[in-house]
């Protein structure tokens, strides 16, 4: 069954498999509930898109840290797994490197593969940015392009862009020196020159050279970019397996992230009870049917013995490391993050909500109504019902409008919400944990009197859709709160669903009309 609502609106990459399994098609997306919904909208798809989505049976995802590392995720991915929709485009997809030769004069260029001699750095998933970064590197540092030193100077070292070691204008020490500083920045130790550059542009601004400081800010920020180490690709030739873990109400939920050559190939998720060697065992009865890998990170070290454990099972050396700092530990860090979204997603969003609200308990069942017309004709209302932050389509409920005339969506709410509760009072059925109202002060007030006459106590909202400002009972100003906190978000989400299921429910009555 593919639960798209359980998606979260991060960046990463999704995978469509059948009902055996087997992966049909791998994408990315800067969000990933949003792409994955497109595919079932009920849009026209041309003919390969449509024959993919019948035979969807389940969707997988992988959060990353940002959109720059889905693309290359979904690099490693594609080429791992080879799945039947996705184009085959051989080699061609490889993303650029940065090299660094090994000459007694080493030339600085771009390598589609991270093969041969010398030192690589990336890879870069923006040529924009790659050929940006390798053009300041060359300009700063003075760094040799040309494939075979020429017996004469070149153009470029009399634009000042070149050291000319062709015609020994530097010594061999001094321009190893200049390709040491250039490797460290490529490998994203960019502080010093950072410092110098950004001296440079207030100098600049000072004196009024505005486009020159322009130009700078251009520079500083691609050495910024520099600085950035991908979690996703990691520049190693060993394999490591990445866990971390969240225990939770005496049970560990579990992740394992395995990078294989360098790139991420897949993930497992584990649930077991906690207990006080229960890691260990993990790592015992796993690796006792898994060759381990080179490194195993994790975010607290094991018992003594696990090490030698692993090393017997594997035939040689493995490395147990538990990172503080670095690219090790955003890996830790960005497995941690798909656990939270993978097992406690929707948990999230409802403590969020609790909090943003003040109630005094997690909201489990939470029901919105919404009003839709088309300048009064064919109004009517909907009700959508969210248990334990998902939809619950069976409780979902829609009116017709039947005591308002004209334009009055104060007193179509009364309506609706009177018809619901009222029904439910007569059926001692259940009362949701939280109301929320599509609209502004106006609508939450005709449903809160509404309530009052019924003498129900429910907690009650409204969020007004133009700057999606969420109120209270009792207070003229709205929440505090920023349209892209969690909490708000998910009011957003929940109001959205209301507001669908309306405007679907009155394009059937005015179709019913139409024929009619």
């Amino acid at each position: 069954m593919i639960a798209i609502d359980t998606l979260p609106e991060e960046p990463g990459c999704y995978l469509f498999l059948d009902r055996a399994g087997t992966i049909l098609y791998i994408g990315k997306a800067k969000n990933l509930k949003k792409r994955v919904s497109s595919y079932f909208s009920g849009r026209d798809h041309d003919a390969k898109t449509a024959k993919l989505v019948r035979l969807i049976d389940s969707v997988d995802f992988i959060v990353t840290g940002t959109e720059i590392e889905a693309f290359i995720l979904e690099n490693a991915l594609i080429k791992r797994h080879q799945p039947k929709f996705n184009i085959d485009l051989k080699d061609s997809k490889n993303y650029a490197y940065i090299h660094l030769s090994d000459d007694p004069f080493p030339r600085i260029g771009i390598a589609r593969r991270a093969r041969g001699k010398g030192t690589f750095f990336g890879p870069f998933v923006s040529a924009r940015e790659r050929d940006y970064v390798l053009a300041l590197v060359k300009k700063t540092f003075w760094l040799r392009s040309c494939r075979k030193l020429p017996k004469r100077a070149c153009l470029r070292y009399h634009m000042g862009t070149c050291s000319a070691p062709c015609i020994g204008k530097i010594s061999e020490q001094d321009y190893a020196d200049l390709v040491s500083r250039a490797g460290e920045v490529l490998k994203g130790r960019a502080s010093d020159l950072l410092v110098s550059l950004k001296g440079e542009m207030a100098d600049y601004a000072e004196r009024q050279e505005f486009e020159k400081a322009i130009e700078l800010r251009g520079q500083i920020v691609a050495v910024e970019h520099l600085s950035r180490r991908q979690n996703v690709v990691r520049p190693k030739a060993l394999d490591e397996d990445v866990i971390n873990y969240i225990v939770q109400d005496d049970t560990v939920y579990l992740m394992l992230f395995h990078v294989d050559r360098g790139t991420l190939a897949d993930k497992q998720e584990f649930t077991f009870d906690a207990g006080q060697d229960s890691i260990e065992e993990f790592l015992v009865q796993y690796y006792a049917e898994h060759i381990p890998p080179s490194e195993i990170i994790l975010p607290e070290a094991p018992g003594e013995a696990i090490e030698g454990f692993l090393s017997e099972q594997k035939g040689k050396k493995v490395r147990i490391t538990v990172p503080q700092r670095g690219a090790k530990k955003n890996l830790l860090d960005l497995v941690e993050k798909n656990i939270e979204i993978s097992f406690f997603g929707d948990r999230l969003k409802l403590e969020a909500l609790k909090r943003a609200v003040g109630l005094p308990e997690i909201p489990r069942v939470i029901e919105c109504f919404d009003i839709s017309h088309l300048s009064g004709s064919a109004m009517v209302g909907s009700m959508v019902q969210f248990r334990e932050g998902r939809p619950d389509k069976q409780h979902y409920r829609r009116f017709k409008i039947k005591t308002v005339e004209g334009i009055d969506d104060f007193a179509a709410i009364a309506e609706v919400v009177r018809r619901r509760y009222a029904r439910l009072q007569a059926e001692d059925g259940e009362f949701p944990d939280l109301i929320i109202i599509d609209g502004g002060r106006g609508q939450l007030s005709a449903a809160q009197k509404t309530l009052e006459g019924l003498d129900l106590k429910i907690p009650i909202i409204s969020i007004a859709k133009r700057e999606e400002e969420v109120y209270v009972p009792g207070f003229s100003l709205p929440l505090p709160l920023s349209r892209k906190q969690k909490a708000s978000l998910f009011i957003q989400e929940i109001r959205d669903e209301a507001h669908r299921f309306a405007i679907a429910y009155n394009r059937l009555l005015r179709k019913k009309e139409v024929i009619k």
